[in-house]
């Protein structure tokens, strides 16, 4: 691998499998993660960031392979108490996984920011990456849906997804300022590439680029951005993508990712199952095996889509702000 500086715009589990791919092949202390803080929220008076701790758990190697979410090992003895007393417990929290929320909780108290929380806890587990937090505001999304406005993780866990979903809408968005570790990492001279993960676009994706100055960043950045789909097949790799793509009228394929980021990417990366696609998409796109198995496919992945941005860098035509 040549030199350089790698950027990953990234939400949960599917971006922390890419994630975790890039960080196996890459020197140390040259990957950047951007990441969805839409998700966090207050639960029992803790702050809570799911898609932050999901890549730190995997790039320290202590996340939950089987669940896909928390940590490996864990145990349940506080939950197994709270329900006793018939406390909530409708979001789980393992005992291990409530160190991290509690010291979280504590330095937000004290003034610190997410970011300098989240590269204290990273170096504590030896993370040679900057994970990074895409503002240090409150950003939330909300779900308007057949049972009327909920919350994003009352949708997503506690009603698992099951409401017909009409409208997202991220709440603090617009008026968030982009973290300054993260107009450092777009802007940096040495970036050799920008990847959206295969995360949900609409989840996970769209609340880092709706805050202010994001976009364009990554057009002005100078390097080649390229997604990732994380639908295969007409499915959704995890996660109920697929659900929420039919709920908003929109055609289940690699196709529609490819339009939704638009003018905002170089090229595009799907799965050799959709390779028949590659005609419908306009920019340049590689078909490769996207889905990540075991450590090997994702370090695999990773290797296939930095090599792909390497190409276009030499290829592509400079873009303009809009």
């Amino acid at each position: 691998m040549s030199d350089g500086r790698i950027v990953i715009l990234s939400g949960g589990v599917g971006g922390a499998k890419f994630a975790l791919g890039a960080y196996k092949i890459l020197p140390a202390n040259t990957l950047s993660v951007i990441t969805n803080i839409a998700d966090d929220f207050v639960h029992l008076g803790l702050s809570i960031s799911p898609d932050l701790d999901t890549l730190l758990y995997t790039l320290a190697g202590l996340n939950n392979e089987e669940l896909g979410w928390g940590r490996r090992d864990e145990t349940w003895t506080f939950m197994n108490a709270l329900r006793s007393l018939g406390g909530e417990d409708w979001f789980q929290l393992g005992d291990g996984d409530l160190a991290l929320h509690v010291e979280r909780t504590e330095r937000l108290k004290r003034g610190e920011t997410l970011t300098a929380i989240t590269r204290h806890v990273a170096r504590s587990w030896n993370i040679t990456a900057d994970i990074l937090p895409v503002s240090d505001d409150l950003i939330r999304t909300m779900v308007e849906t057949d049972q009327g406005e909920l919350s994003f993780q009352d949708y997503f866990v506690g009603r698992r997804c099951q409401p017909i979903l009409r409208r997202l809408r991220y709440d603090g968005a617009a008026e968030a300022k982009r973290a300054a570790a993260v107009e450092n990492a777009l802007l940096n001279e040495k970036n050799r590439a920008i990847i959206i993960a295969p995360s949900n676009p609409y989840l996970s994706i769209d609340p880092i680029l709706t805050v202010p100055g994001i976009r364009e960043r990554i057009r002005q950045s100078g390097a080649p951005v390229v997604a990732v789909s994380p639908i295969v097949g007409a499915a959704a790799i995890k996660g109920p993508l697929a659900k929420i793509m039919a709920e908003l009228d929109k055609e289940v394929t690699p196709v529609t990712i490819a339009a939704h980021y638009g003018t905002l990417l170089d090229g595009f990366v799907l799965d050799r199952t959709d390779e028949h696609l590659k005609g419908e998409i306009a920019i340049p796109t590689l078909s490769t095996n996207t889905i990540m198995s075991t450590l090997d496919d994702k370090k695999a992945l990773a290797q296939d889509v930095i090599r792909f941005a390497d190409t276009l860098a030499t290829t592509r035509a400079p873009k303009g702000v809009a």
